[in-house]
């Protein structure tokens, strides 16, 4: 089956629909405007929950190994499509082509990481005639609520969590990037039965509208905390159980025996990967102060040959931003910054890509340069919030014990990284930092078999691992005794 990457329509049982309105998102490299999708309605999320619900008894009697293999089936198909997926990709999300299609490529290693994984019946107790069984039944329909950074891998994700235990599921991709989503779905009626994998496009509406729907079991939502809150406690209405992944305020110490040139532009690259609009990219940098002026020049010098454009340009490593709201609030920690104090010491001028474009005769997209900022205020925004773009703080430190403290002065737990030849003491750091993931001289690598989560504000549950698998299940305790005894 061919995919026609010029059409979108929902996917309801099977079935592609459309909607009496429809809208349409910009590529933010040049604002020109992608072809129209659905704005789904009430009753198109009533049909989506329908048809999840009648398609699941049969999926949830599936056996595993079965269904297993109908998602590797799938994943299969999309990477075999890598180029079309990837150049849509650019074309929505705004992220350069070959970091476009290791996004999709990357779906496979992913996973067929977690299909390695299996929930099955485990024997707790057997004793005095009785046999306890612990079960993993799937929740229900599931409702999968996917942002706009990753719109490709955390689809798929998402969809493998929930079909791979049994559940069937209704996506809802970012107003931002419905493009991939849309397709993805459309791909998979050739691998699942009508109802098991659904997908709607919508405005704003659509997201509150799943997490009060009485039809769905479960949200799994990747976004803002802020965003994440609100689904929590629309979703405590119903008990929906939740998978939130959320913000991140991820630290790097540097300590002081690192090579510097090296690892400032590893730094450099988790920093500015993806313009910076990574949940678990490395949002703050602290540096030994005895190797702080020789680290702050040579990460400058690995940023500075960050190829700045759009996704399709050839050498680009940065795209823009994703959108306008996006692009204004990266701006703002910019104004905050003159107001605060802080050494801008490389970018923090987008003007350039706005002049260039005008003299063109086009429309600028939503650039901005890496931009470092050395020693800025404790209390400023660049160094208490999450900018979700390319501009990074980065500060000095003496005391291990302080460094420490400042690390875990966040309201965030996503991610941390500590560099240093001396692991040992590395590993004694990081095992004092609080978050969800922790990465010794490495930053942002995961494996699908190892659960990925966020402590405090930056999530609740995990996704990947055996963890992420249970949290789509109720757990059953069976008791079977094998006759009828008096209890007296």
């Amino acid at each position: 089956m061919e995919l026609n990457f010029t059409t979108f329509t929902n996917i309801i049982d099977g079935k592609p629909t459309t909607t009496a309105e429809t809208r349409y998102s910009i590529n933010p490299s040049t604002k020109a405007p992608n072809p129209p999708v659905p704005v789904s309605t009430k009753q198109d999320l009533d049909d989506a929950v329908n048809a999840a619900r009648r398609a699941l008894k049969g999926w949830a009697a599936t056996p595993w190994d079965e269904r297993r293999d109908a998602l590797l089936s799938f994943v299969k198909a999309v990477v075999g499509r890598k180029e079309e997926f990837a150049g849509m990709l650019v074309r929505e999300q705004g992220k350069p082509y070959m970091f476009a299609l290791l996004e999709v490529a990357g779906v496979e290693r992913q996973i067929q990481g977690l299909a390695t994984l299996k929930l099955e019946d485990e024997v707790v107790a057997d004793e005095g005639g009785r046999k306890v069984v612990k079960r993993y039944v799937p929740l229900g329909v599931g409702g999968a609520i996917v942002p706009w950074n990753f719109p490709v891998m955390l689809m798929m994700l998402k969809i493998s969590h929930a079909v791979l235990t049994g559940n069937t599921v209704v996506c809802k991709p970012s107003p931002f990037t419905p493009y991939t989503g849309l397709k993805l779905v459309e791909l998979a009626q050739q691998f699942f039965p009508p109802g098991v994998v659904n997908v709607l496009s919508g405005d704003d509406n659509l997201g509150p509208w799943m997490t009060a729907h009485p039809g769905i079991d479960k949200i799994s939502f990747t976004g803002s905390s802020v965003t994440g809150r609100k689904v929590m406690e629309s979703c405590s209405r119903t008990l929906k159980r939740v998978t939130l992944e959320l913000g991140g305020k991820d630290p790097a110490i540097i300590l002081p025996d690192v090579d510097v040139p090296l690892v400032a532009a590893q730094i450099a690259f988790y920093s500015f990967f993806n313009s910076g609009q990574i949940c678990m990219a490395t949002k703050r940098i602290y540096v030994h102060s005895s190797i702080a002026k020789e680290f702050v020049s040579a990460l400058v010098a690995a940023a500075k040959n960050f190829k700045v454009g759009d996704g399709m340009g050839e050498g680009v490593f940065m795209g823009p931003v994703n959108n306008g709201m996006q692009y204004e609030k990266v701006m703002g920690f910019m104004d905050d910054v003159k107001k605060t104090g802080g050494e801008v010491v490389l970018g923090g001028d987008p003007a350039r890509f706005r002049y260039k474009a005008e003299e063109k005769g086009g429309q600028s997209g939503y650039f901005i340069d890496p931009t470092i900022v050395f020693n800025p205020s404790e209390e400023s925004r660049i160094m208490k919030e999450e900018p979700f773009g390319p501009i990074v703080p980065v500060v000095k430190w003496d005391d291990e014990e302080d460094v420490i403290r400042r690390a875990n002065d966040t309201d965030m737990g996503l991610g941390a990284s500590v560099w240093g030849k001396d692991v040992e003491r590395a590993e004694s750091i990081a095992r004092r930092l609080e978050a969800g993931s922790v990465w010794l001289n490495e930053h942002i690598f995961g494996v699908a078999t190892a659960p990925f989560g966020g402590w405090k504000g930056s999530g609740v549950g995990v996704e990947n691992g055996r963890e992420g698998l249970v949290g789509w299940c109720n757990v059953q305790s069976l008791y079977i005794k094998g006759e009828v005894k008096s209890v007296l």
